[in-house]
This record gives structure tokens, C-alpha cells and sequence, in this order.
């Protein structure tokens, strides 16, 4: 963390505005920021690029992808890992919390066994170790309607550092899939079930909530309170939904699905995000509220790449084309989803702050990444 590295000729997109200047990185941290054309000797000459902070990525399945790359067939762990780092460093994003799913069916139409402590071993061991380019950190994502949750999370505790606890309700018929239509097409295309089978995973999906929706909701927010984990929401659609949000303590609403829900939420001062992919293709896949709606109307605070990396800086230029204001638009990927995750170190480029920054040009209004730091070292 000795090297010094200065980006001189740049556009510079600070928290309010945009800045033509240069910004330098020094032991790992942003230590100045200067106007004007001055390209001093040894800076890299952006040619009036725009650099932002670091992507920040609050919630996505990317490693999923990784270690099951089709259904039924495991992927290594450790080369996964790698793959799945290299992937998001690629497309501009320098801190990620890698959602887990913890929560399990051991039997019937479309059982999943249990694999979050052992990835989670292996993740924080690939980190311990350095071989990460870019900042990780583990998010849970907690299946309210699965049989084994509790027994699941009680095998978390503090010294994991469990950056965020979702709340994810996916049970057929309301919140995420409150079209039973829609959800069959997409079950049944994921799972390949008959008509019977898809019948069968509906029932047995509703009588687990039945059974055990109430008291893995209470254990699931107890348990982020033990481990010192910020608490999200995920698909609240009624202000019902919103309202068991604000007692649990949510600091933010993964994907709302409709503006009632978005606007409670607002009112209630929890944070909304919204997918990334939605904004790009202008639609929810899931036939939910689409994206570019609630940032219309003021609704939209973070945005998360989800399924797809790369959406993420490119929903970001779409928004900032939208509201005509890059600065906020870059705080949707940067400095807010930093706030609400609790990181008081990154977020904005900002003296004193870490040395996570992006170099970017615009080709025919797509952004394309010319350059990737992590602490003042190239990963991209």
C-alpha cells in the first residue's frame, strides 16, 4: 500500500457535482483532490474520462451462479470463488456482500440442501488468505419459508462479520409472486416440473409458512441482531408488509413491488433498492412494479445488480440520463448503498476515504470501464 497513484485529466463525479481535476491515492486512501487540466509527471492521463467511486453491491447471487453453474452440478469452491471475484472486479464493482442463502427443504418438489456455513467458511478463509481483488463481505439472506433456517443461522455468530440479514418471504401468492401465472412459468422453466409437481410445490410452500412463517421471522431478526447484521426487507408489496419492516428495525427494502410499498417506505425512512437489470430492460422479470417508475417519482435510493453484474454501471448512466444529474445517480451504486450497509470508509471520492475508484468513457451512451482500483491497486 505504499504506491502513490494519481489520475490527472479526469472528470471527477464528487458527492455534488462534477469536478475537472485529479484525484491521488496514498497508502491505500484518497489523500487529494485538485482542479484543473495539470497533468503532473507520473499520473495516469484520463483524457477526460469520468472516474467514480467503486461500485458498491449490496445484494447479489452472482456466486450462486458460480458454485452451481447448472442445476445439480457443484463447482469448487475455491476456484469459484476467484471466478466470481474476477467477474464484479471486471465490471467496476469494488465492494460486494455475497448473499447466501440460509434456509433449506430436505424433501419434496424442489428440495435444496444446506450449503451457506461451508461457502461461508471457505469465503472468509479466500479472504483471510488475500486473494480477493476487491472487498467482500457476507450477506444472509434468510428463507422465511424453508424448514431449517433457525437451525441454520444459530451456526453464525459475531465473529463472522455478517454485514446484512434479508428477510425473504417466497412463498407462492403473495409479495415476489403474487402471479401464480408468472411464477409457474418461471418455476416450472428453472425446476422443469409437470403441472402435478408445480401443484404439489405450491401446497407444500404454503403449509411451511403456515407452519413456521411467524417464529422464523422473530428468530431470523434476533439472530441479526446477534451477529451486529443491518436488517433488509425483500419484495414488501402493502403497507402492512412495510409496517412489520419498521418494527423489525429494516435500515433498507430490497426491490418493493409495487409504489404503495415504495412510498411507505419512503415515508417510514427506509431506504429503497431496486434491480438494476429492471431499470436496463425497463421491466421487472417478475411482472412487478418496473424501476424506472419509482426513480420517476422520487422512489428509488440504491440500486443492486442482482443477476447481473454488469447492469449495475450501466443502470446507473441510464438513471443519471433520466434525472439529468450524474451525482445522484453514482450515489445510487456508491455512497447511499455504503450508508445503509454501515461503511463509513468508502462511497464517494472524498479526501480520507479509501482509494476504490473507477475510470470510465461513455461510447454511444453505454459506459465502458477503462479501469478498476481497489485501495490505489489496479483489479480491472
Amino acid at each position: 500500500m505504499s504506491e502513490t497513484l494519481a489520475l490527472a485529466n479526469a472528470n471527477l463525479v464528487l458527492p455534488d457535482r462534477v469536478l475537472h481535476g485529479q484525484v491521488t491515492i496514498s497508502n491505500g486512501m484518497i489523500t487529494q483532490i485538485s482542479e484543473g487540466d495539470h497533468i503532473p509527471a507520473g499520473a495516469l492521463d484520463c483524457r477526460g474520462g469520468l472516474v467514480l467511486p467503486g461500485l458498491i453491491e449490496l445484494h447479489t447471487d452472482n456466486l450462486e451462479r458460480h458454485i452451481e453453474p447448472r442445476p445439480a452440478v457443484r463447482w469448487p469452491h475455491f476456484p469459484a470463488l476467484l471466478a466470481h471475484d474476477a467477474e464484479l472486479a471486471s465490471t467496476g464493482i469494488t465492494t460486494v456482500f455475497d448473499a447466501l442463502r440460509v434456509g433449506s427443504l430436505k424433501t419434496g418438489n424442489g428440495a435444496y440442501s444446506e450449503y451457506a456455513r461451508g461457502l461461508a467458511d471457505d469465503l472468509l478463509a479466500v479472504r483471510a488468505a488475500g486473494h480477493f481483488r476487491i472487498s467482500h463481505f457476507l450477506h444472509l439472506r434468510a428463507e422465511i419459508c424453508s424448514a431449517t433456517l433457525l437451525d441454520e443461522m444459530a451456526k453464525f455468530g459475531p465473529e463472522d462479520r455478517v454485514g446484512i440479514v434479508s428477510l425473504m418471504d417466497h412463498t407462492p401468492g403473495q409479495r415476489q409472486f403474487r402471479d401464480l401465472d408468472l411464477f409457474k412459468t418461471y418455476v416450472t422453466k428453472k425446476r422443469n416440473f409437470s403441472d402435478a409437481e408445480f401443484r404439489a410445490h405450491v401446497s407444500q410452500r404454503m403449509e411451511l409458512r403456515e407452519k413456521y412463517g411467524a417464529v422464523h421471522e422473530r428468530g431470523a431478526v434476533a439472530e441479526a441482531v446477534r451477529y451486529g447484521a443491518v436488517l433488509a426487507s425483500h419484495d414488501d408489496t402493502t403497507t402492512k408488509h412495510v409496517a412489520a419492516s419498521c418494527a423489525s428495525g429494516v435500515s433498507f427494502a430490497e426491490f418493493p413491488t409495487t409504489r404503495e410499498a415504495a412510498q411507505t417506505c419512503r415515508d417510514s425512512g427506509i431506504a429503497v433498492m431496486m434491480g438494476a437489470p429492471n431499470i436496463v430492460r425497463g421491466a421487472s422479470h417478475s411482472g412487478n412494479i418496473a424501476a424506472e417508475e419509482l426513480a420517476k417519482a422520487g422512489l428509488l435510493d440504491i440500486l443492486s445488480s442482482d443477476y447481473v453484474p454488469s447492469a449495475l454501471l450501466l443502470a446507473a448512466f441510464r438513471l443519471a440520463d433520466l434525472w439529468d444529474d450524474l451525482p445522484r445517480a453514482v450515489a445510487c451504486v456508491t455512497g447511499t448503498p455504503a450508508r445503509v450497509a454501515g461503511l463509513t470508509d468508502r462511497g464517494s471520492i472524498t479526501v480520507g476515504q479509501r482509494g476504490d475508484v473507477i475510470l470510465v468513457r461513455k461510447t454511444d451512451d453505454t459506459p465502458v470501464l477503462r479501469g478498476v482500483w481497489s485501495r490505489g491497486i489496479r483489479v480491472g
